[in-house]
């Protein structure tokens, strides 16, 4: 059997990562990947590497970490990446992947509710990408949101009943 990794899960925080602070009363994104770790542990997943990169609210986020982003994908030998990303700027960050890396398949999911106050939303969005970027035949950058996954520019968050489209 071949145990190879073939899938790289790259954490960058959002509130599917948040945890309550008891100091502050504050959610903060850690800078961990205690969420993911947990999701892949009980689902059995053995053909992943799960790293974090940014550990930050999307709406903090802005090109320099995109950047950083860019360069860890261009730099890595995986083809197959799922980024935990904020649903806020997540539509944002696709398109700049898009702009600056080809020859991957790249899927952005995250959640709208803490895996650690609910882990249902962060658990669906994970697994339903990996289930598609094992079967998806196509390069391209994707979003993974709320049992819908499509091609960047055909997803949107709409804001006005808090759910993808």
């Amino acid at each position: 059997m071949n145990n190879k990794k073939n899938i790289l899960i790259l954490n960058t925080g959002g509130t599917f990562s948040k945890v309550y602070n008891e100091l502050t009363g504050e959610l903060i994104v850690p800078k961990n990947n205690d969420a993911v770790n947990t999701i892949i542990k009980y689902s059995k997943l053995s053909k992943v590497l799960v790293d974090g990169l940014i550990y930050k609210d999307s709406l903090k986020m802005n090109n320099n970490d995109r950047d950083k982003l860019v360069e860890y994908i261009n730099n890595s030998d995986f083809e197959k990446i799922i980024i935990i990303h904020g649903t806020d700027t997540i539509s944002i960050t696709a398109s700049y992947l898009n702009r600056k890396i080809k020859n991957k398949r790249i899927i952005l999911t995250g959640s709208m509710i803490p895996f650690s106050i609910n882990p249902i939303e962060a658990t669906a969005n994970l697994m339903m990408a990996y289930g598609f970027i094992n079967n998806c035949k196509k390069n391209n950058i994707y979003i993974c949101m709320h049992g819908l996954i499509k091609k960047h520019t055909k997803i949107n968050k709409n804001r006005e009943l808090g759910v993808f489209q």
